[in-house]
């Protein structure tokens, strides 16, 4: 099983841009980085899930993770 088409789009689409530098908007490209990470995590079964799957959600959560140090970075 892979991801929806739609989803990757949306994913890669969202990891490219300027850099934010207002509070409020990091906070919000954060849920919404949150928000596509549930939906993929939605479309997945189980049962025929396969580990490029997987390996994808990893790399989703440490991308978001990677965001928020450096959201965290700019306030210091």
């Amino acid at each position: 099983m892979s991801f929806p088409l739609f989803l990757l789009y949306k994913v890669r689409c969202y990891s490219v841009g300027k850099q934010i530098s207002n509070p409020e908007q990091q906070v919000s490209y954060l849920k919404d980085r949150l928000q596509m990470f549930l939906e993929v995590l939605e479309t997945i079964e189980p049962e025929t899930t396969e580990l490029e799957d997987i390996d994808r959600l990893i790399q989703m959560m440490d991308d978001l993770e990677l965001k928020m140090e450096q959201f965290k970075n700019t306030k210091e």
